[in-house]
């Protein structure tokens, strides 16, 4: 089960997480446990497979708003910087960022599942 001392060790910023849900854990909580299956992680990986780097964008810019607003700082920054390369049309090879993006969220899952 999550905890706030959970993700503080996690790096996330609880407090400001907590704020953003007017101060209810238990909301916070339930939200951040639905970030290791959003599909939306999926969504990105094939996107950039398939090197639509429009959609790719569209997905890692919705996973940066969640994950911002979540306060979900180790995963944030990655999506900040996986999203800033897509809005430019860098071409490049995404796989080793997606590597650490997909392990952060395992990371967090496993934090979830304990």
């Amino acid at each position: 089960m999550i905890t706030i001392e959970k993700l503080n060790s996690f790096g996330a910023n609880t407090a400001e997480g907590l704020e953003r849900c007017f101060g209810n854990e238990a909301l916070y909580l339930k939200l951040v446990t639905t970030i290791p299956d959003d599909a939306t992680f999926e969504r990105l990986e094939k996107k950039v497979a398939a090197k639509d780097l429009d959609g790719a964008f569209e997905a890692a810019h919705a996973l940066k708003g969640v994950l911002g607003n979540l306060s979900l700082t180790p995963l944030y920054t990655l999506a900040v910087e996986i999203t800033e390369l897509l809005r430019n049309r860098t071409q490049m090879d995404y796989s080793a960022l997606l590597v650490k993006f997909f392990e952060k969220r395992d990371e967090l899952g496993k934090l979830c599942a304990e």
